[in-house]
């Protein structure tokens, strides 16, 4: 064999070894963190039916004649045979998760199963479906028999019916959430297919083609099995999965630098080392167990200095909140950790249920409902919030009938695990006049209301954890600011104190109300805003249970309203058009084009205006804050 040739099948078998290395890790994984999960348990089947084949794929490198490989060959059918039930499996769990229930579909996964197990019985015992083979290095393989083409038929008629089943799930998820998770397992579909399939593509004409177009062909289709195969295992790991998206990604991140890829360099240097049984003067093993132990250990280290890159990924826009998780367990739930959880299990029920609108709304002793996370319409979340009547909840009775129905909304109580604390509420669209749940979405949902329980009980607790670190963090940076002053010799002693310029006064103000009304229903900007400073805001955090980010929304909310002028609303009149825009773009969230078009203005015109709006609102915020202060506005 030529050199290109030895090369191409030196890499092919490093690549044969990864995957089946990343597909058992993946395995793994889905079956530590997701084992719960229907779409989990599915997508484990799917692993391991490529495992069994990779693992037969790894042997034949190995062998050395064909009745060496012959075991082999039957081993690799193992996962081969029941590839195409897997694929009907894994398609059929993502459509039961969007409520798509077929007990054909499911008769179709368990036939999907029973023709594996006659297919592997046909591959083992009889030469019906293939038979005798040949032996060429990297691609040694059975010969098809009479049956092999009702097999190609089988196996691609299931893997057709998976994807378009997969679709059918992507267009019923009414969630962005969903959808988007979707999208990454329909780009990445194919792989197993891809990894199982091409050991017959080549069965009869092998013997016929130079041997470095099939390496090359092989290279080519394991590259992309590796890359679409983390993908699938990076998409199936969010599905079910209550915990934040920030430790999903994390977990996995980490857990693929330190498991798959430490072994890839270790099975890289084994191939790569010579098979000479002297190297250097030395046994072989003498150089092969330091040079894998330095491999082990390298990697390590490479890895602490990699994890601070992979922290960064996923934690830039809260990298505050996650340095004061990391002085106490991580168990401890972020702001954005309790919206990511919240929102992954409203999002959940949304689908389960089959409606577009829904919400977890917090409860603060003297504020009353506070919106947490929310999907669909959010001025229809709006009105169901403001119009509740939390008399209603009197007639929960925690059984059955876990929805309570009121304004064209469904809801439900959420308490402390002693059922006597009211944590929360729950509230869906109504599909119908009253509930009218199927046993197993009463069931469903009840596991997943005690998730949001949990969730909401648990940050409560961790409520004053937080403030307290906030302010020893405080308090050392003071510290820290304060030691390094006094190293300089004559330092004036001011400098050790930090600046309390009024906010409003600033250059910038203007600019940090645009920033703040921008993500006025959450976001960076907001929650980071120079303008929590303001003593107005402070104020009014009392009326919020300390939460100065709702405190800023709801002071944001009444210096619109200032821009509000006297008489009956107008969409038209031009006197109404500075508070109309202002409602219209940053408290209801339209599109500029919408806004325009229901304005009756051109959206150049709208953007002039819309400059102007927001320094309206800035002079009220100027003037509330000036009240505050019981100082007088500037002169102009």
């Amino acid at each position: 064999m030529t050199m290109l040739g030895s090369s191409l099948v030196a890499i092919n078998q490093i690549l044969s070894s990864f995957i089946l290395i990343l597909a058992f890790s993946l395995l793994v994984f889905i079956l530590n963190y997701n084992r719960n999960s229907a779409i989990g348990r599915a997508f484990a089947v799917l692993l391991a039916c490529m495992a069994f084949t990779y693992a037969g794929d790894v042997a034949l490198f190995q062998v050395s004649s064909l009745d060496d490989a012959i075991p082999w060959l039957k081993f690799q059918w193992i996962g081969i045979a029941f590839t195409p039930a897997a694929y009907l499996h894994f398609s059929d769990a993502l459509l039961r998760t969007t409520n798509d229930i077929s007990r054909p579909r499911r008769f179709a996964v368990l036939g999907g199963y029973i023709a594996g197990a006659i297919f592997l019985y046909l591959a083992i015992f009889t030469d019906s479906l293939v038979r005798d083979g040949f032996f060429q290095p990297a691609v040694t393989q059975f010969r098809a028999g009479p049956l092999f083409g009702l097999f190609t038929i089988y196996f691609y008629a299931a893997v057709i019916w998976g994807v378009f089943n997969t679709q059918r799930a992507r267009d019923r998820c009414l969630t962005t959430v969903t959808r988007r998770r979707m999208t990454f397992l329909m780009l990445s579909f194919a792989a197993p297919s891809f990894g199982v399939f091409p050991y017959m593509l080549v069965a009869n004409q092998a013997s016929t083609l130079p041997a470095w177009v099939l390496l090359a062909t092989l290279f080519l289709v394991n590259v992309g099995i590796v890359t679409m195969l983390i993908v699938m295992g990076y998409s199936v790991s969010f599905f079910d999965a209550f915990s934040p998206d920030r430790v999903v990604k994390y977990t996995l991140a980490t857990y693929l630098l330190r498991g798959p890829l430490v072994a890839m360099l270790v099975i890289g240097v084994i191939i790569a080392m010579p098979d000479s049984p002297v190297i250097l003067g030395l046994p072989r093993d003498a150089i092969l167990i330091p040079s894998i132990v330095s491999i082990i250990v390298l990697a390590q280290i490479a890895a602490s200095y990699l994890k601070p890159l992979i922290s960064n990924w996923v934690y830039h826009t809260e990298k505050d909140e996650v340095a004061l998780l990391r002085y106490v367990d991580s168990r401890l739930l972020t702001t954005t950790d309790l919206r990511q959880a919240l929102e992954n299990v409203l999002t959940a029920i949304c689908e389960l249920m089959r409606v577009r609108t829904g919400f977890i709304a917090n409860v603060a002793a003297r504020s009353g409902p506070r919106l947490e996370t929310s999907v669909g319409e959010a001025e229809a979340v709006e009105q169901a919030l403001s119009q509740f009547d939390v008399s209603v909840l009197k007639d929960a009775d925690g059984g059955a009938n876990i929805f309570i129905p009121h304004n064209n909304f469904w809801y439900v109580p959420l308490k402390d695990h002693s059922g006597k604390v009211f944590l929360g509420l729950l509230g869906i669209e109504a599909r119908s006049a009253q509930p009218n749940l199927t046993e197993y979405e009463s069931r469903t949902v009840q596991l997943l209301v005690k998730q949001a329980e949990f969730m909401l009980e648990d940050r409560r607790l961790q409520q004053s954890v937080f403030g307290a670190l906030r302010n020893i963090a405080g308090e050392m940076e003071r510290a820290q600011r304060v030691r390094s002053a006094v190293r300089y010799v004559g330092s004036p002693v001011d400098t050790l104190l930090p600046s309390d310029e009024d906010v409003i006064n600033q250059p910038d103000f203007p600019d940090w109300v645009r920033d703040a009304l921008t993500h006025y229903w959450g976001g960076p900007k907001l929650t980071n805003s120079p303008l929590l400073q303001m003593e107005v805001v402070r104020r009014m955090a009392d009326s919020h249970g300390g939460d100065t980010v709702k405190a800023l929304r709801d002071v944001l909310a009444r210096a619109i309203e200032n821009t509000k002028p006297g008489g009956e609303r107008r969409m038209t009149a031009s006197e109404w058009l500075l508070y109309n825009i202002l409602e219209l773009k940053f408290i209801q969230g339209m599109k500029v084009r919408d806004i325009a078009r229901r304005l009756a203005r051109s959206e150049a015109d709208l953007y002039r205006k819309q400059k102007i709006a927001i320094d309206a609102v800035a002079r009220s915020l100027a003037e509330m804050e000036n009240a505050e202060n019981g100082t007088s506005p500037p002169q102009e």
